[in-house]
């Protein structure tokens, strides 16, 4: 594969079925998680399938400023050793636009004694996390964000005091995952409850949960938007993470799209993550349902919008509205690109996407002379799933192909492993 990645990469329709075996790597949303609550355990613990991107190895950077010791000794594990509390650190935290690793932590640190900036790039100081702050104020935690978005700023007092807090979670069900994780540090025990019924992928919750479990904590869900958690701490352990869901979604994407088989040596039905709902979807493909709910699959909604565009019908996606929160406005971002191949192929209905679908459209865009430059806006996301149109259509041009080390380092490389010719452009 080109090393280092040029500015742009063309990509040329293989016009044979993709075939072969990929093993997605691990899980960004459990690496980060456990990585956290390693780094709040007493003594060692090791993580293996993990990821390594550039999400994971800056919680990684930020847990190692505040006295916690992460040794890699593979390209897919991690051994955290730490004393069970993080020291203050000497400078500011700062976390890219890693959205779990920034939320995480700004709960965190309030268990830490003394000051904590935590921060980001100028896409993540965009990115709201008002509602956690309040949140964390109402337990007497000492904490401000003057715009709403990071940087945060959190004077700790070495404990995340106890009680009843509640949270606004319908933009982020990540502001519930960072309460909950920090609660077992508290002085006693603590409430975690919606003030709503909204909640962005509640399964992201669910793996909160398994993964405090996993690290010894005690969570009781009295009900569907209320936790008890117990002031128990945490006590190392050694856990396998498993492949990530949100990755395979392009491997799918890419084998119904050239009617091939792609081995991920692992069944759908094996995920507990919820992105891995999207399978059920995919495998409908041509025919996937003009109706497509994406609040409980958010990061798969890119690949199922791509792969609408070669469906038998239009599609509506619905219940995406914190789309436009994530890494860019991803609703905006993918209409954009959408109709950069075929003006009208996306529109945004308020808080909705309609993909016009055109399963002829391969085919009315051969011969074209000039290639279509995909705009990624430093996303990933929106770098992998527009690729995948690059498997059908001709002259797909991806600028700035190494925003997929976010999550997925190795994509370039698995795409060219599986035969696709990829060239500089």
């Amino acid at each position: 594969m080109l090393t280092p990645l040029p500015p742009a990469l063309a990509i040329v329709p293989p016009n044979r079925p993709l075939v072969g075996r990929v093993s997605p790597p691990g899980s960004k949303s459990i690496t980060n998680r456990a990585l956290l609550l390693a780094a709040l355990a007493n003594g060692t613990s090791r993580l293996t399938g993990a990821l390594k991107s550039k999400d994971t190895v800056l919680m990684a950077a930020a847990l190692q400023q505040m006295g916690v010791t992460v040794d890699e000794p593979d390209a897919t594990s991690f051994v955290v050793t730490s004393a069970g509390r993080l020291q203050a650190p000497e400078g500011p935290l700062f976390l890219g636009n890693a959205g779990t690793a920034t939320r995480f932590l700004t709960a965190a640190v309030a268990t830490v004694d003394g000051e904590v900036i935590v921060d980001g790039d100028e896409e993540m100081r965009l990115r709201p996390i008002g509602p956690l702050v309040t949140a964390l104020q109402s337990l007497g935690i000492d904490a401000t964000s003057p715009t709403g978005c990071p940087p945060v700023t959190v004077r700790g007092k070495g404990s995340f005091g106890s009680g009843r807090v509640e949270i606004d979670a319908g933009l982020s069900s990540q502001y519930v995952s960072a309460l909950l994780m920090a609660a077992p540090l508290g002085e006693g025990p603590i409430t975690v409850a919606l003030t709503g019924k909204d909640i962005g992928a509640r399964g992201y919750v669910d793996l909160t949960l398994a993964a405090m479990r996993s690290f010894g904590a005690s969570v009781e869900q009295l009900d569907p938007g209320t936790w008890l958690v117990q002031p128990t701490g945490y006590r190392a352990t050694d856990l396998l993470i498993e492949p990530d869901a949100s990755a395979a979604t392009y491997l799918w994407g890419a084998e119904v799209l050239t009617g091939g088989r792609i081995d991920l040596g692992v069944a759908a039905d094996a995920f507990t993550q919820p992105d891995a709902a999207a399978q059920a979807v995919i495998a409908q493909f041509p025919d996937m349902p003009a109706v497509i709910d994406g609040s409980q699959m958010q990061d798969a909604v890119p690949t199922l919008a791509v792969l609408a565009a070669f469906n038998n019908q239009p599609v509506r996606f619905v219940g995406i509205a914190n789309l436009r929160v994530k890494e860019t406005d991803r609703i905006r971002a993918v209409a954009n690109e959408l109709n950069r191949i075929l003006p009208g192929l996306g529109t945004e209905e308020g808080d909705d996407l309609v993909v016009a679908a055109d399963p002829e459209l391969a085919s009315k865009l051969v011969g074209r002379n000039s290639g279509i430059k995909i705009e990624t806006y430093h996303d990933h996301r929106i770098a992998m799933s527009f690729a995948l149109a690059g498997l059908r259509v001709p002259g797909i041009v991806i600028l700035d192909p190494a925003c997929t080390g976010k999550t997925y380092p190795a994509y370039w490389d698995m795409l060219a492993g599986l035969g696709v010719e990829l060239v500089p452009a």
